[in-house]
């Protein structure tokens, strides 16, 4: 790991004797540091506005449901996506914080059941304070998903912060007659979860302790690719990806979208290992405890007790997607019912 000190301002970065850890260099890591959901729609509340004279394209999907990415339909019939994520590091290791930052990226795009066909990278970066290389490493590590993805890279921005931040913006393809939407859930239908839970609570850990989860990592750098492909192969019209509202808060917009109430089995829910243990020893963000907090008043627990409570409103970094139907190979892990007195069932 490349090692640094800080300089003076102007004066570059100078090396030194210890280890760089990037999570030391953040206030919060991932999709822990949203905006929390309560705040976020109050603030974009009435942002609504009408359709844009003499647009060039018709809006399929905006502001209004909250979904993965907006959706336009240009005059030859195709969709296009668009939408931008970034955050803070995630792990200190460079190179895979590009990796998960571009994966996440490209979920959104996946959870609308598109393509992704050109992205430009985000960068925030502390000139003064790391070395240029490391950045070269994150955005090396964006470049290769973007290729695992079939994607160009076309460019990017990058600014001078004090806290390092990446992502990217991604432009997408879609049929729109096809579109994965989290508004199109219906009575009878199951809910299937392609990634396991507790990314937050491990990538807390990590940021706490130094430890390395490997499977946390293969798990956030893996593209929603497949999984997206898989659930139009089955009929699916509905999805999202789990990010950084938790288990629990995406399917809360989902169900509230849709019109109905989402049961979770959370006997059913898959967890990543160690999660459990990193929930007991208190490795739990602020972000976690406002998402719960968020979906609480809508939400039946039944018997659910506060580690799992926790666990299934984890604020996931580069997480699964949430089908309704099911998708081979991916976990039935509830269902989509009338609507109810609660917009969610834990059982």
């Amino acid at each position: 790991m490349e090692t640094v000190e800080q300089a003076a301002p102007g004066a570059g970065p100078r090396a030194a004797a210890g280890p760089v850890r990037l999570t030391q260099y953040a206030h919060g890591g991932g999709c822990a540091c949203k905006i929390p959901p309560g705040e976020l729609e109050e603030m974009v509340s009435g942002l609504v506005g009408a359709p844009a004279a003499g647009a060039a394209a018709e809006l399929l999907v905006g502001l209004d449901s909250g979904d993965d990415a907006a959706a336009v339909r240009l005059s030859n019939g195709t969709a296009v996506l668009a939408t931008a994520d970034f955050f803070a590091p995630v792990v200190d290791d460079p190179y895979d914080w590009g990796r998960i930052a571009a994966a996440n990226a490209f979920s959104d795009v996946y959870a609308m059941g598109g393509q992704p066909v050109v992205t430009v990278n985000l960068l925030a970066w502390p000139r003064d304070v790391l070395p240029f290389d490391l950045a070269r490493e994150v955005l090396r590590g964006g470049l290769d998903i973007a290729a695992e993805a079939g994607c160009h890279v076309g460019g990017g921005h990058s600014v001078d912060d004090p806290e390092p931040k990446y992502g990217m913006a991604v432009t997408g393809i879609a049929d729109p007659g096809r579109l994965l939407r989290n508004d199109r859930g219906r009575a009878g239908v199951p809910l299937c979860l392609t990634k396991p839970l507790g990314l937050g609570v491990l990538n807390n850990r990590h940021k706490a302790t130094g430890e390395v989860f490997p499977e946390a990592v293969a798990t956030m750098v893996g593209l929603n690719r497949d999984a997206s492909a898989a659930a139009l192969r089955a009929g699916a019209v509905c999805a999202t990806d789990v990010t950084g509202f938790g288990l629990l808060g995406h399917a809360y917009k989902l169900a509230r979208a849709s019109g109905v109430t989402a049961v979770i089995d959370a006997s059913a829910v898959p967890y990543l290992d160690g999660a459990r243990e990193a929930v007991g020893g208190g490795f739990v963000s602020g972000g976690t405890r406002r998402n719960l907090a968020w979906v609480a008043p809508h939400t039946d627990f039944g018997r659910a007790d506060e580690e799992t409570r926790l666990l299934l409103a984890d604020a996931q970094t580069s997480g699964g997607l949430l089908v309704a139907g099911e998708v081979p190979g991916a976990p039935v892990i509830g269902e989509l019912v009338p609507a109810s007195d609660s917009a969610l069932v834990i059982r």
